[in-house]
């Protein structure tokens, strides 16, 4: 992080500020490579909290220039204008990612609202608060397309995908994910919007370990599949995407439609085109949703994927 690259980022954010999103939304993505120097920082809007991520440890000096220049944000007009209250930095590079909170009170849960949906967020204690917000076009294409049908969300995390299939009139939904804290968070997101609960099914349990409690919920007519890159003893993409694919026939309902989702930068959307073409022939590739322009990347194919299919012809 040079001087100039800096400055760069406060113009951004001074600018960003000034036109403060009414929702949830990042507000500079470096990890898109767009700006020299800042490709391990990223800064997020949390409606009034400002969340400011780093991804790989700085030199000392550097950490220092970058803290001082969002302690002059945080006393600028433009920040308190915008609604700004609190301003956290989170070092993602660190074991627990460590939170400093540089301006505001500390702040362990928050509401956050996206597409007038509402989401309770994890500030200071978690690596991830609990809504990816780089999927927000895949919980838009969801919510839009789920009326009438039984929907699969595997890796299901806090469920943004299910509130949002709710939302849009699904007949229900079935949540998988290992994470049984992650799935409880998933049910205050569903309380949080008043949804029927009896709509939506959790199951805390190993996906490979599942299959038959899985199929026997079924046949679906939406299946969501946006497992983690990388998970520690349960989940390897290069290994484990396509073990799930290959199960996809059996779960899927005449006209089905799947939503393949990948954000591992080492990967393009061929891996999964390639690999449905293989081990599921009965899908077909519909499209790429695109991502939110808020997210910019100098390669679009290191980005978000988020691939469509349709069973049958």
């Amino acid at each position: 992080m040079t001087p100039e690259a800096l400055s760069t980022l406060h113009l951004h954010l001074l600018t960003a500020l000034e036109a403060a999103p009414a929702e949830t939304r990042r507000l500079f993505h470096g990890r898109g490579r767009c700006w020299p120097g800042l490709e391990q920082l990223t800064v997020d809007w949390l409606q009034g909290v400002v969340l400011v991520s780093l991804f790989k440890e700085p030199e000392l000096a550097q950490l220092e220039a970058l803290k001082q220049l969002l302690l002059s944000l945080s006393q600028s007009p433009v920040w308190q204008a915008s609604g700004a209250h609190t301003l956290v930095l989170q070092h993602r590079y660190t074991l627990n990612s460590d939170t400093e909170w540089l301006a505001g009170e500390a702040i362990d849960e928050w509401t956050l609202t996206e597409g007038g949906l509402r989401y309770r967020v994890d500030l200071g204690r978690k690596q991830n608060n609990g809504l990816f917000l780089d999927m927000r076009y895949g919980r838009d294409w969801v919510r839009a397309n789920a009326q009438g049908k039984r929907v699969l969300n595997l890796f299901a995390y806090t469920c943004g995908f299910s509130v949002a299939a709710i939302e849009g009139g699904a007949q229900h939904v079935v949540n998988l994910d290992m994470s049984r804290a992650a799935l409880s968070r998933g049910r205050d997101n569903h309380r949080l919007n008043q949804h029927d609960m009896s709509k939506v099914s959790f199951l805390g349990h190993e996906l490979f370990k599942s299959w038959g409690k899985v199929k026997s919920m079924g046949p679906y007519d939406l299946v969501i599949i946006d497992p983690p890159s990388f998970q520690k003893g349960s989940f390897l993409l290069t290994k484990d995407y396509q073990r799930v694919v290959r199960r996809l026939p059996e779960l899927l309902s005449e006209n089905a439609m799947v939503l393949a989702c990948m954000n591992d930068p080492a990967f393009g959307s061929d891996f999964l085109i390639d690999g449905v073409t293989l081990d599921a022939p009965g899908l077909r590739f519909v499209q790429r949703l695109d991502n939110p322009p808020e997210f910019p990347d100098a390669d679009a194919e290191c980005g978000l994927k988020a691939l469509l299919f349709k069973q049958g012809v």
